[in-house]
């Protein structure tokens, strides 16, 4: 059996976007990190953390697939009062049910110093029950919110800030059964 869970694995990390590993430019990360954040404040929601938080991490691109045994990768960057502090990979290794594939957008509003901290002392991983908020918005569609799953914390479900973060996604394409950011782990690597 961890033979086939290893090339499921395998399978699954084949189905992410290049782009994810891949090295870029910090002009191109700059203009990624924009646009992500252009449609993250189509909502005003987000757009309202964005006023107030301390700080915040932006992922343009995080890539997931799975079936059954999941994994995800993607790069990003925290701000803080407009500028780079540093850059940040996102992995995660998921079990239980789920399927298919995609890419989507993450954004984390620090609501203070203490978790921006907290979230830049090198490494950091969210709980296990820990959930996004999902964005939802097209073209010339309104933009809302995608409901929760029955055991999200309900200041996560209120778009309210848990242990001083929140989390939002919003998906690129694809098909994925599967909301949760429990277990994803940063590791932060400050900018020179």
């Amino acid at each position: 059996m961890k033979v086939k869970n290893i090339l499921l694995m395998l399978f699954c990390l084949f189905l992410l976007s290049p782009a994810v590993f891949a090295d870029s430019d910090p002009k191109e990360d700059a203009e990624a990190d924009q646009k992500a954040m252009k449609e993250f404040l189509v909502s005003d929601v987000v757009a309202e953390f964005n006023k107030t938080a301390y700080a915040y991490a932006v992922f343009p691109t995080i890539g997931k697939g799975g079936l059954v045994v999941g994994g995800a990768h993607g790069k990003g960057r925290v701000y803080l009062d407009g500028k780079v502090t540093g850059e940040v990979s996102m992995t995660q290794l998921s079990i239980g049910f789920q399927g298919g594939g995609q890419a989507y957008r993450q954004v984390i509003f620090f609501e203070n110093k203490k978790a921006y901290d907290e979230f830049t002392a090198g490494k950091f991983e969210f709980g296990a029950q820990a959930e996004a908020i999902v964005i939802t918005s097209s073209a010339g569609a309104s933009t809302g919110t995608e409901g929760k799953s029955a055991n999200a914390d309900s200041a996560q479900a209120k778009g309210e800030y848990h242990n001083g973060m929140v989390v939002f996604t919003m998906g690129k394409g694809g098909l994925m059964y599967q909301a949760s950011i429990g277990g994803q782990k940063y590791k932060f690597k400050p900018v020179n």
